[in-house]
């Protein structure tokens, strides 16, 4: 291993561990607003920062970018598909979480429904993070840094023992970070990160397409206009991994759950020190996601160009990152790499201690708990799922592949689910508590037959576009037929100033706009002129 490559590894990453460090070192971490929620304090720029490197993760980066080696720019609709939901999460969720002052999203589902269905949508948000999202972080992050290292060479250990090295080695730094530093230790090194990450990620494509181009980045792209023009189509067709129908079915509702309802997300947004702040950091961060194709999915493109058809898909982006990296910039984008493992990690994790702390510990375990009690305790359970995590992480490596596929899938048992009764809890006063419940079952029951039992031929987003509306209109039923007797109706905690910020509507606006012509680009008609 260049020592050159290591020492800038080092260098980068000690200096957002300092930064993270001096902003954070006055902070109050004994209460539970300042830990779970950096006080109320963040800013918009700050938030933006921390939602983009959460929502990064090498699994994108590596399979986002073999779908673009694969098949085309379809895939993309993931990124830019989020700037919509982003944009009304802005306008529509947002105020009414922080009018209610909630810290976690199924502290509004107590409030709107019952503490019944609060408890039910926090043990599917642990089942979630914990089994589905924290072990395969660990095992992806492991299995790029392990691999730019050489760690298997560089300790003389068999690749399993590398794994297990790389594991812990991640996910005990995420933990100091998460466990000891509070939500703001975890949102200011996002931000440091995701500046790293915008340069090293946007470095990628650059140099790629210069190789490509023999010293040109303009001769780069236009090889790929006359030799593969099709893989800059944006449109997919259904037998692509994200088709272009989905956009307006199934992918919209998973975006607005994930931008707008999963715990690890929106509690950057709910520790916004004002609405306005919040909303700044939303639509920032709904720009940012516009730049998303052009490092995780252009660079696979631009692999196959340079390597042709043939690579194992999944090693297409490392390959090309060797390929045209200088030596010492090696160590930077492992840096950058790293501090997108972490952000993903740790944003976890932090989220799973915040939901069990505040939303099982205390109401059921020990209700007169005080500040100092819940932060104690939060960090003894933050130890411990850390390192089941870090258990669990490198046993992936012996499940049949597809796996992350098959993890895509998974998340359908509880991400539409939720949202459906968030949305219908929020737009309707009469509809009881029941009524969530048995939407909350009838939807995830439905949807395991059609994945695990039968085949109807869809598209699971289709599936759960159609199951929202089937559970929606049955939680209206409901409402009709045995509706809430007291009219629900939301108060202001007066949490922090709800001024709203006085851009939002003409920067919203302009971000869809930048959206549709993103899309309009990369389409057939885009790309013919």
């Amino acid at each position: 291993m260049n020592i050159v490559t290591v020492g800038s590894f080092i260098f980068f990453t000690v200096l957002v561990a300092y930064i993270s460090y001096r902003f954070t070192r006055d902070e109050n971490l004994e209460t539970s607003e300042g830990y779970f929620l950096g006080g109320r304090s963040l800013t918009g720029w700050v938030i933006a920062g921390s939602l983009l490197l959460t929502n990064l993760s090498t699994e994108q980066l590596v399979g986002l970018n073999a779908d673009g080696y694969s098949f085309n720019m379809s895939a993309m609709g993931w990124e830019v598909g989020s700037s919509i939901a982003l944009v009304l999460v802005a306008l529509f969720l947002l105020p009414r979480y922080l009018k209610g002052g909630i810290t976690t999203i199924p502290d509004f589902l107590e409030s709107r429904f019952d503490s019944g269905t609060k408890q039910i949508v926090t043990i599917l948000f642990l089942f979630g993070y914990v089994l589905n999202l924290l072990p395969p972080i660990l095992y992806s992050g492991a299995t790029a840094l392990s691999s730019i290292f050489n760690v298997q060479g560089m300790f003389g250990v068999s690749s399993t023992t590398a794994l297990w090295i790389t594991v812990w080695g991640i996910g005990i730094i995420g933990s100091i970070y998460a466990i000891f530093g509070g939500l703001k230790a975890v949102a200011v090194s996002d931000t440091v990160n995701g500046i790293g990450l915008l340069i090293g990620g946007l470095m990628i494509p650059f140099l790629g397409l210069m190789a490509l181009g023999d010293g040109s980045p303009v001769d780069g792209f236009n090889k790929i206009m006359e030799n593969t023009p099709e893989k800059l189509n944006s449109i997919g067709g259904e037998k692509d991994p994200v088709p272009f129908s989905t956009m307006f079915t199934g992918m919209l509702l998973v975006n607005l759950f994930y931008w707008g309802t999963a715990q690890h997300i929106m509690q950057r947004a709910l520790a916004a020190k004002n609405l306005k702040e919040g909303q700044k950091g939303l639509i920032i961060a709904a720009f940012l996601k516009l730049l998303g194709p052009a490092f995780l999915i252009i660079p696979g493109i631009i692999a196959f160009n340079i390597f042709g058809p043939g690579l194992p898909p999944m090693e297409a982006y490392p390959k090309l990152v060797n390929h045209v990296l200088p030596t010492p910039l090696v160590g930077f984008f492992a840096a950058v790499l790293f501090g997108a493992i972490l952000s993903s990690f740790n944003s976890a994790l932090n989220s799973s201690v915040t939901l069990f702390v505040l939303n099982i510990y205390k109401p059921y375990f020990k209700p007169k708990a005080t500040d100092k009690d819940l932060v104690k305790n939060g960090k003894m359970v933050g130890v411990f799922l850390a390192i089941f995590a870090m258990c669990v992480a490198p046993l992936i490596a012996n499940v049949p592949n597809g796996f992350f596929a098959y993890l895509q899938m998974v998340n359908g048992f509880y991400n539409v689910p939720i949202f459906t009764i968030v949305f219908i809890g929020y737009v309707t006063k009469k509809v009881p508590a029941v009524a969530a419940k048995v939407s909350l079952a009838v939807f995830i029951s439905i949807y395991a037959v059609t994945q695990l039992v039968w085949d109807t031929g869809l598209h699971y987003l289709h599936i759960l576009a159609i199951l929202f509306v089937l559970c929606s209109g049955l939680m209206f039923i409901i409402g009709k037929i045995a509706p809430k007797q007291d009219l629900y109706v939301l108060e202001d905690q007066k949490a922090v100033d709800l001024t709203p910020w006085k851009l939002l509507y003409p920067m919203g606006i302009a971000a869809v706009l930048a959206m549709l012509v993103v899309y309009a680009l990369f389409s057939p008609i885009g790309i013919a002129s």
